[in-house]
């Protein structure tokens, strides 16, 4: 059984763990029926482990929290944000490799 580095948050712990974060972080919108979402999540795994301290990983539920969802306009799943600065830096929807992840983590530090 492998660990996730990615933690999952609901609505109490988004401006905390991303709106108020130093360091940029990704965030994982995703879905319990979503193919890409299973895809795309050891990729995710991945990333964790090598930006450690660089960047923060989060998954937000969309099912769960309908509010965040809403918020940022949710409309495709994954939807993967990077917020820095407490605000959205870029926004990929579906399926990504992990370099082009990579390209993108590299871009907002």
């Amino acid at each position: 059984m492998t660990v996730s580095h990615l933690v999952e948050i609901d609505e109490t712990g988004f401006e905390e763990k991303v709106l108020k974060s130093v360091a940029p972080v990704l965030v994982d919108f995703w879905g319990p029926d979503c193919r890409p979402c299973v895809m795309v999540a050891p990729v995710l795994d991945k990333l964790a482990e090598e930006y450690d301290g660089q960047v923060g990983f989060v998954k937000v539920n969309v099912a769960e929290n309908p509010r965040i969802a809403s918020r940022y306009s949710i409309m495709g799943l994954p939807t993967l944000i990077v917020f820095k600065d407490g605000k959205p830096f870029s926004n990929l929807v579906g399926f990504r490799s992990k370099n082009e992840l990579k390209e993108t983590l590299e871009e907002a530090l």
